[in-house]
């Protein structure tokens, strides 16, 4: 994608209109005799943002630099200013596609939320690695995990969805392994004949009942699933987009609890 590496087979087609910027986790060399305005502006005072002619100064006071800073020699800035003048120059490029290795490593607390804030502001499509869960549950939409052996695959949701799902997955496989007739079909227990350790009435009806829920839930699953899948999904602001993965990640949390009260109640019944 950053033309860096030749495919070893195949070919990589970029999008018409693709402009990106790279933000590694090396980071960029800035001149440390400069001054931060200088390292922004080419040796000047102005910069173009997004087409629009501004004074550096003001510019980078968005990336909490005062004037006395932003006329500061890099050589004798924080680590912490350092990174913020590295977001302000990456974030100053006309670009669509953001590619960010490992972007939060050495930031402070205060920079961090910075490049938060400037990445929820931006309009493209951010590609982002990264070991800050945190991070990535404030910034990302949906992930691409790699589960080994060439196998890549999509979750939509953030870090924590995605542990959800993992952990329900293992869950009914478990629960497979132990009890190969539950994964078939769900059945309600024979009135006739009890085990000691049969069910009361209200149990019964309980596990009655089960499937049918189950099955609701799985349909409205479903239904939220084929929405996220949809082209626009990811133009969608926070406001609209959030209920829908607030909702499934709900989904999946009800969905794993009635499905082992179901395999208990179940297994109970069978004797």
């Amino acid at each position: 994608m950053l033309g860096q590496l030749t495919p070893e087979r195949g070919t990589a087609t970029l999008g018409t209109g693709l402009q990106i910027a790279y933000f590694d986790q090396h980071r960029a060399q800035l001149r440390p005799e400069w001054t931060a305005l200088e390292n922004i502006c080419d040796g000047g005072d102005r910069i173009d943002v997004h087409g629009q002619n501004m004074h550096g100064i003001g510019y980078l006071q968005r990336f909490l630099f005062t004037p006395d800073r932003a006329r500061t020699k890099v050589e004798s800035l924080s680590g912490g200013e350092r990174n913020r003048l590295l977001l302000a120059r990456l974030f100053a490029q006309s670009a669509n596609l953001l590619v960010l290795d490992e972007p939060t490593n050495d930031l402070d607390l205060e920079t961090l939320e910075v490049l938060e804030q400037v990445l929820l502001d931006f309009d493209g499509t951010l590609l982002v690695v990264s070991h800050d869960r945190a991070f990535l549950d404030n910034v990302v939409t949906s992930l691409l995990v790699f589960e080994g052996e060439g196998r890549v695959r999509e979750v939509v949701g953030t870090y924590e969805d995605w542990l959800a799902i993992r952990d329900r997955e293992t869950a009914q496989k478990l629960a497979a392994t132990a009890k190969p007739a539950a994964r078939t079909e769900f059945r309600t227990p024979q009135a006739s004949k009890p085990p000691a350790d049969a069910l009361s009435y209200k149990e019964r009806l309980e596990l009655t009942a089960l499937p049918e829920k189950i099955a609701a839930l799985e349909a409205e699953q479903a239904s939220l699933a084929a929405n996220m899948a949809a082209p626009g999904f990811y133009q969608l602001s926070a406001a609209q987009s959030q209920p829908i993965l607030a909702r499934t990640a709900e989904i999946d949390a009800a969905l794993e609890q009635l499905i082992e009260r179901w395999s208990t109640l179940e297994a109970r019944a069978l004797g």
